[in-house]
Parts: structure tokens; C-alpha cells; sequence
């Protein structure tokens, strides 16, 4: 029940719903009340933030400085563990496996599987617990893993955790001191590396799903509005308010 409060007020606190609300409080003024000069403020400000946080070079400038801590991870060490955690997911048994995969999981799970077939001999960890009436989040991924040619007996379902917090602590009780590659978002990691060196582990870095734009695009990608990018915005605001939360609830002598 915390759990689930704790994702639906994130989730209201996210751009577009939290924009959308704004925009609704701002018509109910205009429609229902005096409060106009207060209404048409609202509206115009809600607007104006929903345009700038759909437009490519606003939003990649959000989200650059969480995804720049680490680089792709191409070592060839010996590993016996690749730990992919969970993301978005469904389950629809009539499609395609990676479909099942949402948002930033399928980049997660792809990345695992490239470093899996670099380091011979290592095991693929995946996270997640149940969601509503579905297989486990870990189970899901695995099943995209196993067709793109990883054998099941390489492969760990670990389907308890609900966050990344549990998480770590789960991996923590399969790989004990030994280095395993994490992968997962790359504005996710920074979060996630803090969780899991909490737990006294020794995690290799392995960022999947860089998102924010450093390359050459055409010039109306960059100045036309998109939900592509408004996502972009999300993920932002959604890794700052998570970083926010681990700090308030982390003692002070662990930052």
C-alpha cells in the first residue's frame, strides 16, 4: 500500500500531470470565479512550462548531467554476474517478447545481453516483482533474454524486489563481495550506484539508454515540440525528485 502511494504521488508530480492539473485549476478559475488575472496566469505559465519541456535542447540540458557520470562499459574482466534491473514492463503472451518490455526496460535488458555474450561464463540477474495479474518484471525481461539466445540456465530471476532499494539489498544476498556489472538507465545509475554501495557491494557501472541528445540533429527535431522529448523532461525531474528522497532518507554521514 506505502509502495503504491508512494509511485501515485511521484507520478502526479511528474510534468504532464502536474502541468495538466495546473492548466485544470487555471479554467476553473476562468469558468467559475473573479479569480480571472490569477486564472490566465496559471494557464499561461502551465502552457509556457509544457512547450519548453517538450523541446529537445531544453530538456537534454536537463537530463545531461545525470546521464555524464559514467561511460559504456566495454571491460573484459571476468564476471560472474550481470545484474539488469527492472523497468516498465507487461505481459501479453500473444506479443512479441521485447514488446512486453516497456519505456527504458528493453535498452536495459539489450545492454545485459550484449555484455553477457562478451563475458563468457557469467549469469544474467534479472529484477522485478509482480505487477497486477503478470508475470514478474524479472520474468518478463528474462523471456526477451532467452530470445535473443541467452540459455534459461543462465539466467536468475530475482522477483521480490519492489524498488531499487530492494533490489540491491537482493543482489546483495546472491553475489555477496564479488564485482558484478550493473546495468540499468543512465540517469538512473547515479541512484542506483548509491543504493547498491550502501549495501557494501562492489557494482561495475554499465549505463543502457542514454537518452539526452549530444550527437548533430536537423534543426526542426530541435526546435519543434515532441513527446519524445517531454519524456526526456520526465525522466529528469523523476531521477532529481528520486535522488531527493534517497538523500532525506540516507544518514548524513553516508553523502
Amino acid at each position: 500500500m506505502l509502495f503504491n502511494l508512494k509511485k501515485f504521488i511521484g507520478n502526479l508530480m511528474m510534468p504532464l500531470p502536474a502541468l495538466l492539473l495546473l492548466m485544470g485549476l487555471a479554467l476553473l478559475l476562468l469558468w467559475f470565479t473573479r479569480w480571472q488575472k490569477s486564472g490566465k496566469v496559471i494557464l499561461s505559465l502551465s502552457w509556457l512550462l509544457l512547450l519548453l519541456l517538450s523541446l529537445q535542447p531544453v530538456s537534454d540540458r536537463l537530463l545531461r548531467p545525470l546521464e555524464s557520470g559514467y561511460v559504456t562499459y566495454r571491460g573484459s574482466a571476468q564476471i560472474d554476474y550481470i545484474v539488469v534491473l527492472g523497468g516498465g514492463y507487461t505481459f501479453n503472451p500473444d506479443w512479441a517478447p521485447s514488446s512486453n518490455l516497456l519505456g527504458n526496460s528493453l535498452p536495459r535488458v539489450t545492454e545485459g545481453v550484449r555484455l553477457y555474450l562478451s563475458h563468457p561464463g557469467s549469469k544474467m540477474v534479472f529484477t522485478g516483482a509482480r505487477g497486477a495479474k503478470t508475470l514478474s518484471n524479472a520474468a518478463t525481461a528474462a523471456l526477451v533474454a532467452e530470445s535473443l539466445g541467452v540459455p534459461r540456465n543462465d539466467i536468475i530471476i530475482l522477483d521480490r524486489p519492489l524498488d531499487t532499494e530492494e533490489e540491491a539489498a537482493q543482489v546483495a544476498e546472491l553475489v555477496g563481495q564479488k564485482p558484478f556489472i550493473l546495468v540499468t538507465s543512465a540517469n538512473h545509475l547515479p541512484r542506483a550506484m548509491v543504493f547498491f554501495e550502501a549495501q557494501g557491494l562492489h557494482p561495475i557501472p554499465a549505463p543502457a539508454n542514454q537518452m539526452a541528445i549530444s550527437s548533430p540533429l536537423n534543426f526542426w527535431d530541435r526546435i519543434m515540440p515532441s513527446s519524445m522529448f517531454l519524456g526526456h523532461s520526465e525522466r529528469a525531474v523523476y531521477e532529481t525528485l528520486g535522488s531527493l528522497w534517497q538523500r532525506l532518507k540516507s544518514k548524513p554521514e553516508e553523502y
